[in-house]
């Protein structure tokens, strides 16, 4: 049975700021002191050696299709849901459901069961209401009314512009979209993101753009993915990101090459080099398809996307020479603050003890909202994995 006390002794911590060697005293679900040295005389404490362990925040990865996607090739091609057992292994301590290309056979309610599931065994969820197709399908008939009367809703996605299986919305409709989400976050206290997926048409991210020219709508509520598909919508979403916008990358996969043509890694370099790093994040599109098409259009093979693949690429920037504890805040601290987190993405006092510790970049020992999913490589017991 869980202690209501920790007691994390002697982690080299990665806040993410590098803060040292310290001990961790966690009461409940929440970070309570942070100090070199803690004893606290307490008979219901567990107490857990981290000596020569790196603790890292838990990871947030905001988009993640946990029902599976895919079947842009048929029936046979759609992808599994998400064994939780993977976020844990993998450090992801915060996932956000998404659907995708498919918002018919997949559904709202089976992503909110799905989100609801993840969050009895640990991990902190939330779900997007829609999916690639405009008008959204939603719970209730209406982006409002899913952001400000379901629990786990905070926005709209991911909606896709600039791509062949979009529905080719205009602007005027994407426009409304946005501003559901604005006033819906509002009235709900919650972001009121629209997550927007990003083909590779040429178009890009224009019609964005024009969202943000045209219209009273902050730039807060606009969050276009995928911006690392290729250089020329990178340098889009570098431009985007000048005017205060936050574009997030979708991460390396495990079994990419980080070596060859215009990447991930590369992206995030850059935008080091260009003082923008700290309107980036990062998403694994974990169990999202990952289908590649000829010039025309047709299928013509298919891969899954892995959830590892946000420390995976991490661990690719940090080795072409970025510090650990400025490439860290991609996937923690930046993203914590696009969707007002405001007691994740850090180890620090009152915040979650969301914590994620490291030995050679593999995960070790992962603590999600106070509770040890996993100690020592032994995962805590997971029901159906």
């Amino acid at each position: 049975m869980e202690k209501f006390f920790k007691l994390i002794k002697n982690a080299c911590i990665y806040a993410p700021e590098y803060i040292g060697k310290r001990d961790i005293l966690i009461a409940g679900k929440t970070i309570i002191t942070i100090e070199e040295n803690i004893n606290f005389p307490l008979f219901d404490l567990e107490i857990y050696d981290a000596t020569g362990l790196i603790a890292i925040p838990g990871l947030i990865d905001p988009h993640v299709h946990i029902t599976g996607g895919g079947g842009e090739g048929g029936f046979s091609t759609r992808t599994p849901e998400l064994r939780i057992s993977d976020c844990i292994k993998n450090g992801v301590t915060t996932a956000i459901g998404c659907l995708g290309t498919d918002g018919i056979t997949r559904s709202l309610e089976n992503l909110y069961a799905k989100a609801k599931a993840m969050e009895e065994i640990g991990i902190s969820t939330y779900i997007y209401t829609g999916s690639y197709s405009v008008p959204p399908v939603t719970f209730t008939g209406s982006i409002q009314k899913d952001i400000i009367l379901i629990d786990k809703v905070i926005g709209v996605g991911e909606i896709a512009i600039s791509d062949h299986r979009s529905s080719q919305p205009t602007f005027e409709e994407i426009v409304k979209i946005v501003a559901d989400a604005r006033v819906g976050g509002m009235i709900a206290k919650k972001p009121g993101i629209v997550n927007f997926h990003v083909g590779n048409g040429e178009r890009g991210i224009e019609i964005l753009f024009e969202i943000v020219k045209r219209t009273e709508i902050p730039i807060k509520h606009i969050y276009p993915t995928h911006i690392s598909r290729g250089k020329k919508l990178f340098e889009q979403g570098l431009e985007f990101a000048k005017l205060g916008g936050v574009i997030d990358l979708t991460a390396l996969q495990p079994e990419e090459n980080s070596e060859f043509g215009f990447n991930t890694v590369d992206a995030i370099i850059q935008s080091f080099d260009n003082n923008l790093i700290e309107n980036v994040t990062i998403s694994s599109d974990g169990q999202g398809s990952l289908p590649k098409f000829d010039k025309n259009g047709n299928f013509v093979g298919l891969g899954v996307g892995s959830v590892g693949a946000l420390l995976y690429t991490i661990k690719k920037v940090v080795e072409r020479g970025i510090k650990l504890d400025e490439t860290l805040k991609i996937a923690t601290v930046n993203t914590a603050k696009v969707f007002n987190f405001s007691k994740k993405g850090r180890i620090a006092k009152d915040f979650d003890a969301d914590i994620v510790f490291l030995r050679d970049w593999e995960v070790v020992s992962v603590i999600s909202r106070g509770e040890f999913l996993m100690k020592d490589g032994i995962l805590k017991p997971i029901n159906f994995e």
